[in-house]
């Protein structure tokens, strides 16, 4: 009796457990690239957010290719996927897949990225927040000047969303006459080295007479710096965003001004619940945290934005503190600085 009950027992328990299986969903996940050391965190988290209630991960790395990105997507929706999380790497390119994605019942994230759809759920940080914060963090380092903007890759909203918030903060002082923009460009795929040659070209065509650039990432800012160190040029303010350990560790030594952390681990949480809460069917607008938010190009989603922080010498430690850098990692090469690096 006692050997059948076990039986039984041990029988049900299977039993469910292959349930929970065939009913967790499949989440795939289009990547744009990696070739920020962000992306990473992002997955992991991602991955974190769907094994904690059985979800299955696949994924696909575009490569900085957005015919890539559409048949990748295309591979992602043959195999069997309950919903996708998208990273564009082209958001107007990309459309197409959500319409196909869509035509099989397939619910969209568009992740980090807006896509102009108003089927694709927008999960991000508030960018043009994340610009306000940049361009004040710069203009209290450099209340005067000549400013150099360096802006995102053109084929991804966020750059704009990024230069609007600049725009707001700057704008008193521009009209003051305190500060002048001297020169602008947009970064093509975020590449840093793209980010250096435009900023190479401005220092050229200004005689190097440039007081403070506000680059719209740290992968920008990093090749800001290196165009500014080329030239000697020391102690100018520079902005950023992702506190990217390297852009973290720049802040600490005094090259960067201001990285805005946007915690790709809380972001990519939040898409995985999202993304199997969809899977399963929840209406869009019961998602807990969703507001509605309007498009540039007048389309209605649905939305969940997050909070970011800038991290400046003031408050290093918090990155620390909250196990996104190591203390070793953040002080590298760095002595007689901020805390904790002093």
């Amino acid at each position: 009796m006692r050997k059948s009950v076990l039986l039984t027992t041990a029988m049900v328990a299977l039993a469910g457990s292959m349930a929970f299986a065939q009913d967790a969903p499949t989440v795939g996940v289009s990547w744009s690239n990696f070739q920020e050391e962000r992306w990473k965190t992002d997955e992991a988290a991602i991955k974190a957010a769907l094994e904690a209630v059985g979800a299955q991960y696949v994924s696909a790395d575009a490569q900085s290719s957005s015919s890539k990105q559409l048949a990748d997507i295309e591979s992602l929706i043959a195999q069997g996927v309950d919903a996708l999380i998208v990273l564009a790497q082209d958001t107007a390119a990309v459309v197409p897949a959500v319409q196909a994605a869509a035509d099989e019942g397939i619910p969209v994230i568009a992740y980090d990225r807006l896509i102009e759809d108003p089927r694709a759920f927008y999960i991000t940080f508030d960018n043009v927040e994340v610009g306000r914060m940049q361009a004040r963090a710069i203009l209290e380092a450099a209340p005067e000047g000549n400013y150099v903007m360096i802006k995102g890759s053109p084929t991804d909203p966020n750059a704009d969303f990024l230069r609007a918030g600049q725009q707001e903060v700057l704008q008193e002082a521009i009209d003051s006459g305190a500060i002048t923009i001297v020169g602008e460009a947009y970064t093509d795929q975020w590449l840093p080295a793209n980010a250096q040659r435009n900023m190479e070209q401005i220092l050229t065509e200004q005689n190097n007479e440039v007081t403070a650039v506000v680059a719209s990432n740290d992968g920008t800012a990093g090749g800001v710096v290196a165009a500014l160190t080329a030239q000697g040029l020391q102690g100018i303010p520079v902005s950023g965003q992702d506190a990217d350990h390297a852009a973290l560790n720049r802040v600490a030594a005094g090259t960067q001004t201001v990285s805005v952390w946007k915690d790709a681990r809380e972001l990519g949480r939040v898409a995985g619940e999202v993304a199997v809460q969809l899977a399963q069917d929840t209406a869009p607008d019961q998602i807990e945290g969703v507001e509605p938010f309007t498009t540039p190009g007048g389309n209605n989603v649905n939305a969940i934005f997050l909070d970011p922080l800038p991290i400046t010498q003031e408050n290093l430690q918090a990155v620390v503190d909250a196990g996104w850098i190591t203390q070793e990692a953040l002080c590298q090469g760095v002595t007689g600085g901020p805390a904790p690096c002093n």
